[in-house]
């Protein structure tokens, strides 16, 4: 069975290399860079979301989906619409409701970013604006009630923006369990890459 492995938008898909280095099997592993899958479309969340959801409907039979951040995001997107295609879900340092403020602040700090900051990111400047401002009103509180499959919630210990956000989860999923990870921040794929790589391994079997 597939898993899919979602990148935030900080990062792109080289991200979990260093996990998946660390998994006991990393065969059937997808990391789609999601600026790719987007096909040279406007980066707006809407798109984004049916160019992801496009990409997991072409793969045959059930899959597993691991998001971080906005690849959670997605994931949980992806679970509430289509039920029967997810077997297992993994998401990490979620949010159910998209921070206004946060993301406000967020967007001020970007414009004073040069251009070559967003090289490493998942895109370009202009598209993580355009990103950022579709996102505004996303709000899951009322939907992930849907989510049928079984769910994992992750949270770094130090991820204060999101970690009320991973409680929420767990209790409102019903198949959902909450694993908090120590001393560790909201890139948990980078900051604890094989702890991350033993829970996903174990929980994805």
């Amino acid at each position: 069975m597939k898993k899919i492995l979602i990148h935030g938008s900080g990062h792109k898909a080289d991200s979990w290399n260093k996990v998946i280095g660390y998994m006991n099997n990393d065969k059937d592993i997808l990391c789609p860079n999601l600026d790719t899958i987007l096909n040279g479309k406007e980066a707006s969340y809407t798109n984004l979301y049916s160019s992801f959801a496009e990409y997991c409907n072409k793969i045959d039979g059930k899959i597993n989906l691991c998001g971080l951040s906005l690849g959670g995001i997605l994931a949980l997107n992806y679970a509430i619409d289509y039920p029967e295609k997810v077997e297992k879900l993994i998401l990490i340092g979620t949010p159910h409701k998209v921070p206004k403020i946060m993301f406000s602040i967020q967007n001020v700090v970007f414009k004073l970013l040069p251009k070559s900051i967003f090289e490493t990111m998942a895109f370009d400047k202009k598209d993580t604006f355009i990103l950022g401002k579709t996102m505004k009103r996303l709000d899951f509180s009322n939907k992930v009630h849907k989510v049928q499959c079984p769910t994992l919630v992750i949270s770094g210990e130090k991820d204060s923006a999101n970690i009320k956000s991973a409680y929420y989860l767990s209790e409102h999923i019903k198949n959902a369990e909450l694993k908090i990870i120590a001393n560790t921040g909201h890139i948990v794929n980078e900051e604890n890459p094989k702890e991350l790589a033993s829970v996903i391994s174990e929980y994805m079997l």
